[in-house]
């Protein structure tokens, strides 16, 4: 799937990146699952370039309506689970 990941011109090419493998992280939860300490510390990296918690939900709506994927469960998951691997399902 081509997808088109929320950047900003604004960011440096090292946000860029951290932001990119974040979503591409979320992607991979929904395909064969992720590590969750993997996905925790990309989100951490992503907070860093994004720490509105508004422009975070705002940047979240975007990808997701672009996917159809849910960010905000991905990580919520993440955060709760005992479970080394987060693995979404549709």
């Amino acid at each position: 799937m081509e997808v088109q990941y929320p950047i900003s011109i604004d960011w440096s090419k090292d946000e860029v990146i951290k932001v990119v493998n974040f979503f591409e992280l979320i992607e991979k939860a929904y395909g064969h699952g992720v590590h969750k300490g993997e996905l925790i510390s990309s989100y951490h990296e992503f907070k860093d370039v994004v720490p509105s918690k508004s422009e975070e939900k705002q940047i979240f709506k975007q990808f997701d309506k672009e996917t159809g994927f849910s960010t905000y469960h991905v990580v919520k998951e993440a955060k709760q689970t005992e479970r080394d691997l987060v693995k979404m399902t549709t």
